[in-house]
């Protein structure tokens, strides 16, 4: 092939994808109504168990979850449903990141509760298929990933509001081999996605009484994209100073120093960032909290919500045998988010609660992953043990007054 062909050939390529990011802003454009769950009977829950360990600590996070809803179970308020398709087996069988009738199942539901899923990569066993959760985000448009990071002790109090349907990470399998010397990948922002992303923190820091909201970008070098989002946070901010909120902005680079100087993170509280930027700054944030397998995310759109572990599926643990010591905290973390999104934030807070006495105060198990430490299925009935035990409130105060 020529030059002259390689180029027309990349040009094309590049203008089809042009053309489908102008049509999702139409679309965005379009768009303005949410779900009311106050309103919806049954609310449906589905769950997705994933791969590896999320076969495992999917189970534990659902029988938490059905026990904080067991009363509207009963009553028909809320129904559960199992979907069982979303296996890396399952989708590299059918070639697609989602198989067509596992979406189908999956925009049945109003909310799904969906364990770690296997990306391929190259030199795996499988087709190297789009990642689930990057198809999940951009069919159910599950545009804002929310991550809040609390360290009591420490007196980090974060929420992440990261932008979950553009940024390098939506066109992460379009990408282009020119020829065998060059790889081109894309980016896009758009003024709708960022505007909505952005707006969603302005609005949760006006709500919760917090002043500040922090944009994390690299605009200084990423100039197009960055630029954008910087741009669109800096207008929106001038909309909440009647509010008396200020808006701030930090690189990416020096942003994930910053969340490490005991001297200076515990200023930040709400933060709103690009796709990527987001994935490796909530990453190192949920370490400072304990680890990855602490931390829960919810992915929320007009319409859907999805609630997951921020971590992957660890194939490693369940190829040694230790699947069952694997921590159910982030999963259960995002039921505790999922009950607040449906309209129950009292048991979304006791559930938080319990999760920080057994995990972080009182620690009577340990999760170490191995056969050093308790088991996800013990430390679960732990938790639950601690939820009905009536002194959870009075041991919550004495932890975080000392």
């Amino acid at each position: 092939m020529s030059e002259n062909d390689r180029v027309q050939k990349a040009m094309q390529h590049f203008g089809r994808l042009v053309s489908e990011q102008m049509e999702r802003v139409e679309r965005m454009k379009k768009d303005d109504s949410w779900t009311e769950y106050s309103s919806l009977r049954p609310v449906r829950i589905g769950v997705c168990w994933g791969d590896g360990i999320g076969k495992m600590i999917s189970v534990h996070a659902e029988r938490v979850l059905r026990h904080m809803l067991k009363d509207e179970v009963e009553n028909g308020k809320v129904e559960f449903r199992t979907i069982q398709g979303l296996t890396i087996e399952n989708r590299a069988a059918q070639k697609k990141a989602i198989p067509d009738d596992v979406l189908e199942e999956i925009k049945a539901c109003h909310v799904i509760l969906k364990g770690p899923t296997t990306t391929p990569q190259a030199g795996d066993e499988w087709p190297n298929i789009e990642s689930a959760n990057v198809a999940m985000r951009r069919e159910l448009d599950l545009f804002a990933n929310v991550r809040p990071v609390k360290v009591p002790s420490e007196g980090i109090d974060w929420c992440f509001f990261r932008e979950n349907t553009e940024g390098a990470y939506v066109l992460g399998s379009r990408g282009l081999d020119v020829d065998d010397d060059i790889s081109i990948d894309f980016k896009v922002i758009t003024e709708q996605g960022a505007e909505r992303i952005i707006r969603m923190a302005f609005e949760y820091a006006r709500a919760n009484g917090i002043k500040r909201v922090t944009a994390v970008t690299k605009a200084n070098v990423v100039k197009s994209t960055d630029g954008r989002f910087s741009r669109a946070a800096a207008r929106i901010a001038r909309e909440y100073e009647k509010y008396g909120i200020e808006q701030d902005e930090w690189y990416i680079d020096i942003m994930t120093a910053k969340l490490l100087d005991p001297a200076r993170r515990k200023d930040f509280r709400v933060m709103v960032l690009p796709n990527l930027y987001g994935d490796i700054l909530t990453d190192e944030a949920a370490q400072i909290q304990g680890g990855v397998g602490t931390a829960g995310s919810a992915n929320i759109g007009r319409r859907w919500a999805m609630f997951e572990a921020i971590h992957g599926s660890a194939p490693r643990m369940v190829k040694e045998g230790r699947d069952i010591y694997a921590d159910p905290s982030s999963m259960i973390r995002a039921s505790a988010m999922l009950l607040r999104h449906i309209g129950f934030p009292e048991r979304a807070d006791k559930l938080e609660m319990a999760l920080e006495v057994c995990g972080q105060f009182e620690r009577k198990l340990k999760i170490t992953g191995r056969d050093t430490g308790a088991t996800g299925e013990e430390f679960t009935t732990y938790l639950l043990d601690e939820i009905n035990s009536g002194s959870l409130s009075s041991k919550w105060n004495e932890f975080t007054q000392k």
